[in-house]
């Protein structure tokens, strides 16, 4: 008899989301049955998606994975209260189907952020008498105060207390690197209960990409060093172009291509041509079914973050990428995400904001031999296949939700 998994997520396909679609389909090729509980789609924009339109229930099935929509608010722009409102909303008519629409699970998983759809997972454990494992994406209210969307120490002090709240009502916390476990340790929440579950990436986009490299793409005569991603605030990558300067000193061979957009884009582009560096290249954002087909024409892959405790923890979803990719990572985050390139043996690691640090890594992976490269591209892809993949990371939680299964029915 198969287990019956209720997933609860505010964000779910053709969101762009994590624990999507990929997710709940490898539940069930697993052996699970999966019902997902999510909202109407409008995330990032915070306008409903065309094709969609907000009413009491909607329900799909996608690959044998039943889809059940609830309303909700859609906002999703700097406006404080629009975001309470949206993530209040979902919480409310998550828990309303939850408790009287859905046919009951043996385990609800429930997806954090928000905070709130912890809450109703809650309340749904209360009252139904359902394990819940509780998935921590985002480190609240750290994240918050790190990425400045709240700055009131009142209020991150009360969503402090309602974290601490919900995490006692968990049956489970699975984190995504071992400093979001030590971090949940040190608040009191009891080691036995938590679990370090690795993300992994979307692998179909990466490992058959289609597409071709765009035309500012360095040729074969340039050593190319590229970040991939969101530039923002948090990746502070001011700190890379002053790197730049420093390498082309000493080897104008090599360049740093960085791909995505981004808050930071435009001042980024000013700074390098302030500088004169035209061993910097910025491509625009590609579709992601495109993005495995650069990031296999460069020579090395560059992960950054600014300086930050949180980030110290935090283990970019970029990391995974480049491992199942097969290339050579220059780790430039301090903490988790550089003990992962150690542990893999599949790169050289820098300190973050630290240009002398990144162009030494660059310089020396620059001047390695092919066959040391090699060998650390395979040594990514071994690692990322054997503790990274999704095969790997679902039958982790399938064996959660299996033993709170069968404890709850014994």
């Amino acid at each position: 008899m198969s287990i019956r998994v209720l997933l609860m997520t505010q964000w779910f396909d053709p969101e762009p989301t994590f624990k999507g679609l990929v997710f709940a389909r490898e539940l069930v090729r697993q052996g699970f049955e999966v019902e997902v509980l999510t909202g109407f789609p409008n995330y990032p924009g915070g306008k409903v998606y065309d094709g969609y339109r907000i009413r009491l229930l909607q329900r799909e099935t996608i690959d044998g994975v039943r889809i059940t929509r609830v309303p909700l608010f859609p906002s999703h722009d700097q406006s404080k209260l629009g975001r309470i409102l949206n993530y209040a909303s979902f919480a409310a008519t998550s828990l309303l189907y939850g408790l009287f629409g859905a046919r009951r699970p043996d385990v609800v998983y429930a997806y954090h952020p928000p905070l709130s759809v912890g809450v109703s997972a809650a309340f749904l454990r209360l009252l139904r008498k359902v394990p819940v494992v509780y998935d921590i994406q985002d480190m609240w209210p750290d994240t918050l105060r790190a990425t400045g969307m709240f700055s009131n120490e009142k209020a991150l002090s009360f969503v402090a207390k309602v974290c601490d709240w919900v995490y006692r009502r968990m049956d489970r916390l699975t984190v995504l690197s071992p400093g979001f476990k030590r971090l949940l340790i040190e608040r009191g929440v009891p080691e036995g209960k938590i679990d370090v579950i690795y993300n992994w990436c979307a692998e179909d986009n990466l490992t058959t990409p289609t597409g071709s490299l765009p035309a500012g793409f360095p040729g074969k005569d340039r050593f190319c060093v590229l970040f991939a991603g969101n530039m923002g605030k948090a990746q502070a990558l001011a700190a890379v172009l002053d790197a730049a300067k420093l390498v082309k000193e000493r080897d104008p061979r090599l360049c740093f291509v960085f791909l995505g957009g981004g808050i930071e884009v435009e001042r980024l582009k000013q700074l390098a041509a302030e500088s004169a560096l035209d061993n910097v290249v910025f491509l625009p954002q590609v579709p992601m079914a495109q993005v495995g087909v650069l990031l296999s024409a460069a020579d090395a892959l560059l992960v950054h973050l600014k300086q930050d405790p949180l980030f110290r923890i935090t283990i970019p979803s970029k990391t995974q990428a480049y491992m199942a990719v097969g290339k050579p990572i220059l780790m430039a985050v301090d903490g988790d995400a550089a003990d992962l390139v150690r542990e893999s043996g599949g790169g050289c690691i820098a300190r973050s904001e630290d240009p002398v640090s990144i162009a030494e890594a660059a310089l020396s992976l620059m001047h390695m031999s092919e066959e040391e490269r090699a060998g650390m591209a395979a040594c990514n892809r071994r690692f990322y296949r054997e503790k990274l993949s999704l095969a790997v990371g679902v039958a982790r939680f399938g064996a959660l939700f299996r033993q709170l299964a069968a404890k709850a029915s014994s």
